[in-house]
């Protein structure tokens, strides 16, 4: 059975967020397929793709490697999410289906139960969620895609502190919601814009200065047997 690029993409991009590679480090094809259990023209695909993404550079002498972004890309990166999540809500406002806001009206109640409960491990991926749900309420596959990989290289490049008041961020959420709801495509760009900023504020640059993790750690997600992530 031949494993799609497309999931052998998404397998080596969710572990070089996750460090098992560190930047800069080399990614041969024949390393690779035998960690992935795939073959290498999956994996030659996939590396073109990570590096039209800015995940991968080709180096003379080395071939593929982890990119290293500076900290001023880094920060490009977080200043292109704050001036985009408010544009994707503003056209979720206008575009929006019923089936998206049910499934944002169920991630707000989640995400406000589990911070009356404390359950702060759950708050980040249904923050996560939610946002990507926003994202495609826009109607538009160009944005979602952007914010995507926006969401995916933030992740790589910073860590972030829990909100001290999650209650706080996840009536943000309500909030956002309502507007979309109404279809004010103003009032959902407001708040959002609002809520990307403070959300900002909470990310710290994993590597300032160009330091690199003290080791690569190992992989877990072999392609064929798991099939793709999301």
């Amino acid at each position: 059975m031949r494993i799609p690029a497309h999931s052998v993409c998404t397998a080596i991009r969710d572990d070089i967020v996750a460090g098992v590679y560190e930047r800069g480090g080399r990614l041969t094809e024949e390393l690779l397929a035998r960690r992935y259990g795939v073959s290498r023209v999956p994996v030659r695909e996939a590396l073109r793709t990570l590096e039209a993404e800015g995940f991968v550079v080709t180096r003379r002498h080395a071939g593929a490697c982890v990119a290293e972004p500076t900290e001023l890309e880094a920060a490009d990166l977080l200043e292109m999410r704050m001036l985009l999540e408010p544009l994707g809500a503003a056209r979720a406002a206008q575009r929006r289906t019923e089936a998206h806001l049910k499934v944002l009206r169920g991630l707000v109640r989640l995400g406000q139960e589990r911070s009356r409960r404390g359950h702060s491990e759950d708050l980040r991926s249904l923050g996560g969620w939610f946002h990507e749900t926003l994202a495609q309420a826009s109607g538009s596959p160009a944005l979602t895609s952007t914010l995507a990989q926006l969401r995916h290289k933030i992740a790589w490049m910073y860590s972030v502190e829990a909100p001290a008041d999650p209650a706080e961020s996840w009536a943000e959420h309500g909030g956002i919601v309502d507007a979309v709801a109404r279809g004010d495509s103003e009032r959902a760009r407001a708040i959002t814009a609002l809520h990307t900023e403070r959300a900002t504020a909470a990310h710290r640059l994993r590597f300032p200065g160009g330091d690199r993790p003290d080791r690569v750690r190992s992989s877990q997600h072999p392609v064929n047997v798991t099939g793709p992530r999301h």
